[in-house]
């Protein structure tokens, strides 16, 4: 094996065991369940790496797979870099028998929300957004790679992450978020991450809720086009108003089959009364 393989030479892990963990990663939504989320998932992922650093202790080994069983709750795309930081306490807890090993699970349990937090919003509210915005502008033309350019724009930045995220977690261990939260970046990122989300849905309405409307009239001579000065209030303020009655319903607590039921019904009858198109 060559020296550049072993990326832990106290434990021998290598690059091939880390290789294993990202794919094994894959299967951390496949246990997931009430009661321990995604503990299952996260324990058979970086299982090969525990069987490593406890090899000569079966006692030990126990004690992590109990560890690793305490509920975990994750977005996906960032929860690798939980599993680096993990790994690497793993191997400090094996060498130093004075390290608290409860701290491994606080450390998971205080990363989760951040975490999931910068996940959800780049992953679910900016890529897969925009992903699917490009996927349909090509499904609408007829074009049949319109299902592989959602694959690719979503799953190519999604992928990349996991693998840099397990690795840079395992290197920097927890020193590298501590230094982000002293210096205030990661407020400024999460904060950065909301403004681009929010911006793409907003492009996302005038895109996808093409309402306007059609109703004229004259006055002096003159013929008055209603969509034009609504245009000139705000650019898109009718799906904007539709978008926000929408989100108002169902933040109250409303129904998403209502909300689609109503949606249809008054959009029928002011269409045909012309009010609409």
């Amino acid at each position: 094996m060559s020296k550049n393989d072993v990326i832990s030479a106290d434990n021998n892990l290598t690059k091939k065991d880390f290789r294993s963990i990202f794919w094994r990663l894959f299967t951390l939504l496949g246990s997931m369940n009430y009661e321990r989320m995604e503990a299952l998932g996260f324990l058979y992922s970086i299982m090969p790496a525990l069987k490593k650093i406890y090899k000569d202790d079966p006692d030990g080994m126990k004690e992590a797979c109990h560890r690793h069983m305490v509920a975990f709750n994750m977005t996906v795309a960032p929860a690798p870099f939980v599993m680096g930081i993990a790994i690497a306490m793993e191997e400090l807890a094996k060498k130093d028998h004075n390290f608290d090993v409860n701290s491994i699970n606080a450390v998971k349990v205080s990363l989760m929300g951040p975490l999931s937090g910068i996940g959800d919003t780049f992953f679910w509210g900016i890529f897969r957004i925009l992903a699917c915005a490009l996927a349909v502008g090509f499904a609408q033309q007829g074009n049949p790679i319109a299902p592989f350019i959602l694959l690719i724009v979503f799953n190519i930045p999604n992928f990349a992450t996991r693998f840099l995220c397990l690795k840079w977690g395992y290197q920097n261990g927890t020193q590298a978020l501590v230094n982000m939260e002293k210096s205030g970046k990661m407020q400024l990122f999460t904060h950065c991450a909301g403004i681009v989300g929010v911006a793409a849905v907003g492009c996302l309405i005038a895109l996808w809720a093409p309402i306007s409307c059609p109703l004229t009239f004259t006055l002096s001579d003159t013929e008055i086009v209603l969509q034009d000065y609504l245009d000139q209030i705000l650019p898109c303020l009718l799906p904007l108003i539709t978008t926000l009655s929408v989100f108002g319903y169902l933040r109250k607590g409303g129904k998403v089959i209502k909300a689609i039921i109503a949606i249809v019904i008054i959009g029928f009858i002011l269409g045909v009364l012309g009010l609409i198109a």
